[in-house]
């Protein structure tokens, strides 16, 4: 689900290195090894995408875990904001044609924007709203919590689906309720691990709504309040996927690759609805060990 650090055998583990050289599930180049630690779902979507633009969807997603994770490696707000500058100044490198600096990350990432002509506007975008995750406070309002998660989740599917040449009014559309919906998802699987550390994304209007008690939030005790707030996220996370869907018809089979975490947060929301919208259920944090499956089934049958 959604990235948090410290958070299959799939149809085929190979991945081009830039040389054009293919690699074995024991040689994955720099990129591909990160996310396939610290990504696994993304990491088991790019495997359906053509190979040649695997090494470009690996740099991407490498380059989405790595200011995604600026938060949890720094203990001021003004030094994520360093990092997140640095990022801000490689990209810009990137798109300026100056030089590029010698990472792991920002090597093959130079390579994909340049090679696909990606969007500036929506790296910048990405970088400006993981300023967010070094404000302590919780989002005002489920609307504020969509923006997050149209910023930090949907923009990377955007360029997920340039890199895979769906450009697209209709598509990209559908890649937005992917996007939010897979992000919704994301953050109530997440929670077990974010409640200990105060950190909160339920929407202070829900809280208050709910009557969600804080220190019930941080004890990882599942009141009524707290599922009911949990309900009302994954109604949100659910109606964004259903629009993503009603558009199936209209998206092509190219585009899949960019879509599937539509499957992967679809099934993460029947499960924590059989829980009874506990989203602390000790269960909730067991894989799915049928994930790559069912991956491979909406491949197949052309579905998100």
């Amino acid at each position: 689900m959604a990235i948090i650090p410290g958070y299959v055998k799939a149809i085929s583990r190979k991945t081009p290195f830039p040389d054009g050289r293919s690699a074995k599930a024991d040689r994955l180049s720099p990129v591909a090894a990160l996310v396939q630690r610290h990504d696994r779902d993304r990491y088991q979507t790019v495997l359906f995408a053509p190979v040649a633009r695997r090494e470009a969807l690996f740099a991407l997603y490498a380059f989405n875990y790595e200011i995604a994770r600026v938060r949890e490696r720094v203990t001021e707000p003004i030094l994520g904001r360093m990092r997140l500058e640095w990022w801000r100044e490689a990209v810009a490198a990137a798109f300026d044609g100056g030089p590029v600096r010698h990472h792991i990350v920002v090597e093959p990432l130079t390579a994909a924007i340049r090679e696909y002509s990606l969007s500036r506007a929506h790296f910048d975008r990405l970088i400006d709203m993981r300023e967010n995750d070094l404000d302590v406070e919780p989002p005002a309002s489920l609307e504020a919590l969509a923006d997050y998660a149209e910023g930090t989740s949907a923009r990377l599917v955007y360029l997920a689906l340039e890199i895979l040449g769906a450009r697209d009014r209709p598509t990209t559309l559908v890649g937005f309720h992917v996007g939010i919906g897979y992000a919704l998802a994301g953050l109530l699987h997440a929670m077990p691990y974010l409640a200990p550390t105060g950190r909160r994304f339920i929407p202070t209007d829900i809280a208050a709504r709910t009557g969600l008690d804080d220190a019930d939030y941080r004890a990882l005790r599942a009141r009524p309040a707290l599922r009911a707030a949990s309900s009302e996220l994954a109604t949100a996370a659910s109606r964004h996927l259903a629009s993503a869907r009603s558009h199936r018809a209209t998206i092509a089979r190219s585009a899949l690759p960019a879509l599937l975490p539509a499957i992967i947060a679809q099934r993460s929301l029947t499960r924590l609805k059989r829980a009874g919208y506990d989203p602390f259920e000790p269960s909730l944090t067991i894989r799915d060990p049928l994930q790559s499956w069912r991956l491979g089934v909406a491949m197949l049958l052309g579905r998100f």
